[in-house]
């Protein structure tokens, strides 16, 4: 696994458990493409759920997925859009 060379988008106006709810997602959804194993759709969803209670406008999250997706290469959208679909581990193949 090669070093991450990237920052997390966040917000300033956020509190630590925002901060917290919101980079467990986006660990979860690197956990997907990365580990050999992918990830439990539950635990991604689980991990959705909290960061929803933080970035709750559609609008905020597809801007947030963005520069994450620019910065990271890995998209929270494909990613959850399986754990929705499917049961079991998720694991997402390459870099968008």
């Amino acid at each position: 696994m090669q070093p991450k060379n990237y920052a997390y988008p966040l917000q300033p106006d956020w509190s630590t458990a925002d901060i917290v709810a919101v980079t467990t997602l986006y660990q979860r959804v690197e956990d997907a493409y990365e580990l050999p194993q992918g990830v439990a759709s539950a635990t991604l969803l689980a991990a959705y759920r909290d960061f929803q209670t933080v970035v709750p406008q559609k609008f905020e999250e597809k801007q947030l997925d963005k520069e994450f997706e620019t910065a990271a290469g890995y998209s929270i959208y494909r990613t959850m859009k399986r754990a929705r679909t499917e049961q079991g581990q998720i694991k997402m193949k390459g870099q968008a």
